[in-house]
């Protein structure tokens, strides 16, 4: 008697295809870049500056002392801009090789580019700010910089 391959190992092997593909998908790099700041954008928007600076780039540290950097940030959004919050999207990622932040630094070998917009509601009417912000690996940690190129 002969018999068939059993359908559910075939459904098995089937979702075990998907998975590992969409688990190689998500661990892509430009993935990761974009996840990465989205993290620290979505920390912001909460007032939750403590965690934002902490997925900084070394290079970014150098340039913000933590209190500092802390201190600014409630500042600016809630006292300057008069908004307590805001909301952000993200455009698309896209691959630099041998990118500086300013002038003066070593190129990093690879960041992804993410172009981000910040929308406020806040006493001076609606208005949003457009960003590049860039993400590169620092000891193997995806991190977030942002350009300061002349």
């Amino acid at each position: 008697m002969r018999r068939g391959i059993n359908p559910l190992i075939i459904l098995v092997l089937i979702l075990i295809l998907i998975l590992g593909m969409t688990g190689l998908v998500y661990f892509l790099p430009n993935r990761q870049a974009k996840a990465v700041v989205d993290s620290f954008y979505s920390y912001e928007q909460q007032g939750m500056f403590a965690e934002s600076y902490a997925l900084f780039h070394p290079l970014m540290k150098e340039k913000f002392e933590k209190g500092a950097y802390l201190q600014d940030r409630a500042h600016v959004f809630m006292n300057q801009l008069g908004s307590e919050t805001f909301t952000y999207s993200l455009g698309d990622t896209d691959k630099i090789k041998d990118w500086k932040m300013e002038e003066d630094v070593e190129p990093l070998a690879v960041v992804y580019k993410i172009t981000v917009t910040q929308n406020y509601k806040g006493k001076y009417g609606n208005f949003s700010i457009v960003q590049d912000v860039f993400a590169a690996k620092d000891d193997g940690e995806w991190r977030v910089l942002w350009n300061y190129q002349k």
